[in-house]
């Protein structure tokens, strides 16, 4: 008798919470920064390394390994149903040049301690099992973000990102030739019956709620501006107040209606100004033009529709008033994406079958989840990080959370998958 046969999967499995921690903080080591961070931006010796460990683990446990031309690789643990679509999970080994030591590779992973767990109990699946570490996530060398992802699932063109440089001139192609990561395996959505991605939150809603699990039920749709005011510079002390065309007074119109626009469509309404930038700058002149960066965030696309034509209106009826001419531009547009229910439910379902506390939410930020979502269903688990601090060599979070975090991936993805054997209801 094995011991799958003792141990029911569906119930009594956990994975092990010092294994997850100590390949967390082995990964953790490539690209270390003083303060406790990794700087392991994309396509460099760095990530380069990362994506050896990961390989190196993955094939210890009896995986096969797929890399395609934008460099994702594809961990695959064979089910008993060899041609049954995979489930998948994932997440990215790349971080930002002062990123944490959990944003991305935490998903990776904990995907990873899946099949660990499953190879430790002698327990076979149905369907295959797939990790994947998505190249770029984060966009920080190269531009855009999710680059691995969107490639995989066709909403970024293939020829086009591997075109993209970074500031020194080196392009995608030839970055990821230098590393020996441009693949050649042909990995299509085609056979992925699910995927999910487990992730900290990188916000405060989970700690300050107290819940260990976020049922991640979609993410904000954005919509990205620049904006260009025009006035006119001037003598700051001979030029009286009314005859001015002073740009940085519409620009402080407009960021505090962008807030304003923001707080009337709560719960899931964002609006940031992230860049302001003034010419010419000088403290007796008055501004004669401002170029200023618009974030629009909603999780309904009507509502963010709405947002973006408020904004417009606001801006024109500014600029009149003012005596400005303005340019808005959009830079990204990203409709909202709202996971599907087989995948929410089954995260739902994994936490209370581990005895977690566990809330719906929101992702405000994008993950390659949301671009999986388009080819195939998809969903999301996060855990609480201390003060919702992500994107900083300080960013932290607890094993205990991390591991039950694993633990709903492991039952979600199991329900999903199946086991060999048993019946299918």
């Amino acid at each position: 008798m094995t011991i799958a046969n003792v141990l029911h999967p569906t119930t009594e499995l956990r994975t092990d919470r010092e294994r997850l921690w100590q390949a967390l903080m082995e990964m953790a080591k490539i690209g270390a920064t003083p303060k406790g961070g990794v700087n392991r931006q994309a396509f460099t010796d760095l990530d380069r390394l990362s994506r050896d460990l990961f390989i190196e683990w993955c094939r210890a446990e009896g995986c096969t390994i797929r890399i395609d031309a934008i460099g994702n690789i594809f961990a695959r643990r064979e089910g008993q149903e060899s041609d049954s679509p995979a489930i998948m999970t994932g997440s990215h080994l790349d971080s930002q040049p002062t990123g944490g030591k959990f944003d991305g590779v935490y998903g990776v992973l904990a995907g990873l301690e899946v099949i660990r767990t499953l190879n430790q109990h002698d327990i076979r699946t149905r369907a295959p099992i797939e990790v994947v570490a998505w190249s770029n996530e984060e966009g920080c060398r190269f531009a855009p973000c999710m680059m691995g992802s969107g490639a995989f699932t066709g909403q970024l063109a293939l020829e086009e990102m591997l075109a993209r440089t970074d500031a020194e001139n080196i392009s995608v192609g030839d970055a990821l030739e230098a590393i020996g990561y441009r693949g050649e395996d042909c990995v299509t959505p085609d056979h992925i019956k699910a995927y999910f991605e487990c992730h900290i939150e990188q916000g405060p809603l989970l700690e300050d709620t107290g819940k260990t699990v976020g049922v991640v039920v979609g993410a904000l749709g954005q919509k990205w501006f620049d904006l260009t005011l025009t006035g006119l510079e001037a003598h700051a002390g001979p030029t009286p107040m009314p005859l001015r065309r002073d740009a940085m007074v519409g620009a402080a119109e407009i960021t505090q209606a962008v807030n304003r626009i923001a707080n009337t469509h709560q719960p899931h309404g964002r609006g940031t100004v992230g860049v302001v930038n003034l010419h010419p700058g000088s403290r007796n002149v008055i501004p004669g033009q401002v170029m200023m960066t618009i974030d629009l965030r909603h999780f309904e696309s009507e509502t963010l529709t709405a947002m973006a034509e408020e904004l417009h209106q606001v801006i024109q009826e500014t600029s009149q008033r003012h005596g400005l001419a303005f340019e808005l531009t959009p830079t990204a547009d990203f409709l909202p994406e709202h996971f599907a229910e087989s995948c929410v439910g089954a995260v739902r379902r994994a936490a209370e079958v581990i005895g977690c506390s566990h809330m719906d939410i929101v992702s405000g930020a994008g993950h390659d989840a949301i671009f999986m979502g388009r080819v195939t269903q998809a969903g999301m688990i996060f855990v609480p990080c201390e003060n919702g601090i992500s994107h900083n060599e300080i960013e932290n979070a607890k094993a205990s959370d991390l591991n039950d975090g694993c633990n709903v991936l492991l039952h979600a993805m199991l329900e999903q998958a199946g086991i060999a054997g048993e019946a299918v209801e």
